[in-house]
């Protein structure tokens, strides 16, 4: 891999998972999605340049996560560990995969940089709110096969 933009970025401590209840795993119920269940889902993925979690790099925290089951809809909010990040689109495009992969179909994923925290703020986030160009970066197979990389659950231990 050539230069890294964020060559020492600052590590956070992953949250522990979390204790799931028995009402959650009995399928006589039907529970709603919440931001920490949407949180548990996007926390684990794979930072493109280096091999820590976007929870570990505090890019996503639960804290910028909205859910309204009843609208069907999730949104949430990333920070780039830099103001000049390469790999900001790449990452939005890993959580928006990610959920699109993970949630049924009926809810609606925006996913968009936390304001004020990217150069390119505005341009990453029309790219990634383009369903078009979403496709179209995911009919592109090395493309794919990074977003796949970064989706892909690392051994522990």
């Amino acid at each position: 891999m050539g230069n890294l933009d964020n060559a020492n970025p600052i590590v956070f401590l992953a949250t522990k998972e979390r204790n799931v209840l028995p009402e959650e795993e009995d399928d006589i119920f039907t529970d709603k999605f919440d931001t920490r269940e949407i949180f548990d889902l996007i926390r684990v993925i794979n930072d493109p340049e280096h091999p820590l979690t976007l929870e570990e790099l505090n890019v996503v925290e639960e804290s910028k996560i909205k859910v309204d089951d009843d609208a069907n809809a999730v949104h949430i909010l990333f920070t780039p560990t830099i103001p000049h990040c390469s790999m900001a689109t790449l990452i939005g495009l890993s959580i928006r995969v990610k959920l699109l992969r993970s949630l049924p179909s009926r809810f609606k994923v925006d996913v968009q940089i936390t304001p004020g925290t990217h150069d390119s703020e505005q341009a990453v986030n029309k790219q990634l709110a383009d369903k078009e160009r979403v496709a179209a970066a995911l009919e592109n197979s090395h493309l794919l096969d990074v977003v796949n990389q970064c989706l892909a659950r690392r051994a522990t231990g």
